[in-house]
């Protein structure tokens, strides 16, 4: 799995460093190569200076062969143009936007762009976005009996009712829609690009259900 990362600042180091392992192959795009220094002298992977949504930057990144792309500079609109020229020219479909203005989700959401905002969520969030067999785990109780877990729409159950989803003993209590989460009612259906929320037994975890 190639993984392009545009943007060498605390984030995007954090997660070449993460995504750096056996298997995987990890290139970072930043317009300044002295950023490269946040990796540490043990980072295996690929480093290219230049504009990340330059698309002759990208093609040395290896967009082209790359499975996600996660858009990390410290500007939105440079990580919005980088995440759409990922998605509308290389046809990348997991791509990952951080954001400033947590305003702006939803918008990016109606594109297709999975959205990060810096002030609420972190590194780790964005990983398990690019890499879903990574535990999804939102919150835990302070008994660790109860865990609420993030989960993508299972495409064979579209068009079903969320209420009625057997989802390996979880229970939905929301639903994300275009950046919007609300609580599903009895004769809510669910919809390609939704993000649901479920209560599972924190012990299920372990043993992979409801991941």
């Amino acid at each position: 799995m190639h993984v392009v990362i545009v943007g060498c600042g605390r984030v995007g180091s954090t997660l070449a460093r993460g995504l750096s392992a056996p298997g995987s192959t990890v290139a970072v795009v930043d317009r300044k190569s002295s950023a490269f220094s946040r990796l540490g002298p043990d980072f295996g992977g690929q480093t290219v200076t230049g504009i990340g949504f330059d698309r002759d930057v990208l093609v040395r990144a290896g967009i082209e062969r790359a499975a996600a792309l996660a858009a990390v500079t410290n500007g939105d609109n440079s990580n919005i143009l980088v995440a759409r020229v990922a998605r509308e020219q290389f046809g990348i479909e997991r791509v990952v936007a951080r954001i400033y203005d947590p305003k702006r989700a939803e918008i990016y959401e109606r594109l297709g762009i999975a959205t990060v905002a810096t002030v609420k969520w972190t590194s780790e969030r964005i990983l398990r976005r690019i890499l879903p067999n990574l535990p999804a785990v939102e919150w835990t109780d302070p008994s660790a009996k109860v865990s609420l877990v993030e989960r993508e729409a299972p495409v064979e159950s579209i068009g079903e009712r969320i209420l009625s989803l057997d989802l390996d003993g979880g229970r939905v209590v929301a639903v994300r829609r275009l950046g919007a989460a609300s609580i599903p009612g009895p004769d809510t259906v669910l919809q390609e690009g939704d993000v649901l929320y479920l209560a599972v037994p924190t012990g299920s975890l372990e043993q992979g259900g409801a991941s």
